[in-house]
């Protein structure tokens, strides 16, 4: 049993990497639960009469430290009572022990083992090939036993990021595909408050966590990227003060307005295409320093493999995730245009 009200649940977490016993948390004002290492779920012993229940992620990649730092903060104001929420919420850190090394994984990226993937294919008995697979495994129960704890109830799920690179748009968030369902304007308006103008609109099925959450729990979900990857120490909390202050309200049982939706207000953008590696030969033809959504004219040369150059076939294009030191088979670069969206939100 462990005194979250000396020691923060972020040093918990750290000390039981893998795996922690589930105990209760005594408190005055809410039902605390900690499920795993990394997993609490706090639920005011007051009944709200705004029926939403809110899971905040981070630590899917370890060494994306400010989402970390904002979701522990919450947590211990919660304890402390220097804050008071009246929603449920589920907060997850997803890799403690790539927090612990300082790097995105230990052995695989874990926002591409989701919607049944850490289970593909199966090399040991239990179907997992590392303990990155059996960990998503874990949150996505979690996940499931948390919403299924609120039935009816409108149910969301950030999953907090920052970037590797700089980013012409410093905040952005992509939001997973729908499937045909209308994008919505609520969302937009929520995130827009979070310091939040820059969306990416997906166009098929992915491994990351939030389209598990939107696919599987029909949750409103979001990768968000806050920044740029920094260590522990290292962030400027005034950069982060808007998107914590967001989360805070969404908990104390604010609904924001969707109906103050302009598309003017944002940089929407949709995948044109999607470019994995193939062979350890695949390069990318721009500086490690070019930042997301930097653009390229037609026929620039972005990349190649195997003597073979890729090149933009749109009139403009721009990157999103480059990245050459994925592994054979995986996404290595995105590449994205403008999207209008007026008939498609609701």
């Amino acid at each position: 049993m462990y005194d979250l009200f000396k020691t923060d649940f972020l040093t918990v977490t750290r000390e039981n990497e893998w795996h922690l016993e589930p105990f209760e948390v005594e408190h005055s004002d809410y039902n605390i639960s900690v499920w795993d290492s990394g997993v609490m779920h706090i639920e005011p012993k007051q009944v709200s009469e705004v029926e939403r229940c809110y899971v905040f992620s981070s630590a899917v990649h370890g060494n994306e430290t400010a989402p970390i730092e904002i979701c522990n903060e919450i947590i211990t104001q919660v304890l402390s009572k220097k804050i008071r929420i009246t929603q449920p919420a589920l907060f997850i850190f997803g890799n403690p022990a790539s927090i612990n090394i300082g790097q995105r994984f230990v052995e695989e990226n874990m926002n591409r083992l989701f919607s049944g993937h850490h289970s593909k294919p199966k090399t040991d008995s239990n179907g997992f090939r590392n303990k990155e697979c059996e960990r998503a495994a874990k949150l996505e129960e979690y996940v499931t036993r948390f919403f299924e704890s609120y039935p009816g109830w409108h149910r969301t799920h950030y999953d907090l990021h920052t970037a590797i690179r700089d980013s012409a748009h410093e905040k952005f968030a992509v939001y997973p595909f729908l499937h045909g369902k209308k994008w919505s304007k609520e969302q937009f308006e929520i995130l827009r408050a979070m310091g939040v103008t820059t969306f990416l609109l997906m166009e098929k099925p992915a491994t990351t966590f939030s389209y598990y959450s939107a696919r599987e729990h029909g949750a409103e979900a979001f990768t968000v990227e806050l920044g740029k990857v920094r260590p522990f120490g290292q962030n400027d909390q005034s950069k982060f003060a808007a998107a914590k202050q967001t989360l805070i309200e969404l908990l104390q049982g604010k609904v924001f307005d969707g109906s103050q939706f302009d598309q003017a207000n944002y940089q929407i953008m949709t995948v044109f295409r999607e470019i994995n590696k193939k062979d350890d030969s695949f390069e990318l033809c721009f500086s490690d320093d070019a930042a997301n959504f930097t653009l390229y004219k037609k026929g620039d040369v972005i990349a190649k493999e195997n003597g073979q150059d890729i090149v933009v076939e749109a009139e403009e294009e721009a990157i999103v995730f480059p990245n050459a030191n994925v592994a054979i088979g995986q996404r290595a670069l995105l590449m994205v245009v403008p999207k209008d969206i007026t008939n498609d939100v609701e």
